[in-house]
């Protein structure tokens, strides 16, 4: 086989360095032009230390597939940062040949860059101590990050459909706790009439790249299709690509339309980077949005109170306090809050909430719930990152959400499609 040239591939890291910041300074501004440098740059590093190392450790028949494979991610790397220049909704085409090797390139890459400096740790002492046989059995360790990133890829391409019960007032815990869940696979057929109330979520779609207007309303339809009481949209919509695309997110929702009545939604931290066109998007669908507002939903279970908070960085506490006066608990309702960030759980007043609806954490995004434990790298932090959870008799409940914005970097963390039917303990707070 033909080698590659030595200097084929730093050249081209360097001119893309160099090349699309300086672009993306001149066509979008400075703000983009930064980031894109910073990622890039970790990105390029990455992806240039464990390249130059490919020859020491490969066999030689597979050198040469695997530097073209190499030359090929960082081309569609660049093409599909420089095209976020020109930031749309693309075709399928482009997306399997462009955006989708291009991501996940780029987030092996970025993750190689870290790993490559830990490994260099780890090397340099063995090196110095002789140990030159150690240092033979390390050397494949380079590629660890391009295939968490291939795997992270595939449990990003498809979120986790299932049924979750969530039993609301029974649990009182006086510490912030996590309970537990246990789903089950969807059940087809017909409820009883006394069956709980079936609430969908759909939380973080991120409409883009990963998220074509086609699968996100494919993904909306099959959950219609269980027929729910409540749609819940807890917010983040959109990405880049689709901000500047109007009428992608009216058209991926369009399965809501004929059970317009039942769905209300909140702004995400992410929509207000465009929120006109969530406005659209929803208005054209008949979904009602609660910006800092609250609704009376007729169910089959009976009247509903929702509350609609909208996404504040700062304040938070003092924020939610002032909307939960402007529309206090309703007598013998339970009392719902739709909240983005479920940080902000903890800014809320004791026992003023049923039930809460939160997403933006993606589940965590890294950690072993493939492997069927809860663990993600938000355990025990102040971002609650899946599940049900509780304190006082206000309870709490974390999609994992169903896209992502940027890196597919979904590792051990699928996305939720899931059907929650909710159960109230017939003692709960009313007041």
């Amino acid at each position: 086989m033909t080698a590659i040239p030595d200097w084929l591939f730093p050249t081209l890291t360097l001119t893309i360095l160099l090349g699309i910041p300086v672009y993306a300074a001149l066509k979008r501004g400075r703000f983009y032009a930064i980031f894109s440098i910073i990622i890039l740059g970790f990105a390029s590093a990455g992806a240039f230390s464990v390249y130059e190392r490919l020859g020491d450790w490969l066999p030689a028949s597979l050198l040469l597939p695997v530097q073209l494979l190499f030359i090929y991610g960082l081309i569609t790397m660049a093409v599909h940062y420089l095209m976020l220049v020109h930031a749309r909704m693309r075709g399928p085409l482009y997306r399997g040949l462009i955006s989708l090797p291009g991501q996940v390139f780029l987030a092996s890459s970025f993750m190689a860059a870290f790993w490559m400096v830990l490994l260099l740790v780890i090397r340099l002492p063995l090196a110095w101590l002789g140990a030159d046989r150690v240092l033979l059995w390390l050397m494949p360790l380079d590629a660890l990050p391009y295939v968490i990133g291939v795997a992270a890829a595939l449990t990003s391409a498809r979120p986790r459909g299932e049924t979750r019960h969530v039993r609301v007032g029974e649990a009182r815990p006086e510490e912030f706790t996590r309970l537990p869940v246990t789903p089950r696979p969807h059940r087809p057929g017909n409820r009883e009439a006394d069956s709980p109330l079936r609430v969908v979520q759909i939380s973080d779609p991120h409409l883009g790249p990963w998220q074509s207007v086609e699968r996100l309303r494919a993904l909306v339809s099959d959950l219609v299709a269980h027929d729910p009481d409540l749609v819940l949209l807890t917010g983040d919509f959109l990405t880049m690509e689709s901000n500047a695309t109007p009428g992608a997110l009216a058209e991926a929702l369009t399965p809501l339309a004929a059970i317009s009545d039942r769905c209300f939604a909140i702004f995400g931290n992410h929509d207000h980077e465009a929120p006109d066109e969530v406005r659209s998007g929803l208005a054209l669908n008949g979904i009602t949005l609660l910006v800092d507002d609250a609704a009376l939903a007729q169910t089959r279970t009976g009247p509903i109170q929702i509350v609609g908070a909208d996404y504040v960085g700062k304040g938070r506490k003092e924020h939610l306090e002032t909307l939960l006066n402007q529309h206090p608990r309703i007598e013998d309702h339970p009392r719902m809050l739709l909240l983005h960030d479920p940080s902000a759980f903890h800014d809320l007043p004791d026992d003023d909430v049923d039930l809460v609806f939160s997403g933006h954490t993606h589940g965590g995004q890294v950690g072993l719930l493939s492997l069927g434990s809860t663990w993600t790298v938000l355990s025990g932090s102040r971002w609650p990152d899946h599940g049900h959870f509780a304190r006082g008799r206000s309870h709490l409940y974390v999609h994992r959400g169903t896209g992502f914005y940027g890196f597919p970097l979904r590792i051990g963390v699928p996305g939720e499609a899931s059907v929650l039917e909710i159960e109230w303990a017939t003692d709960r707070a009313t007041g």
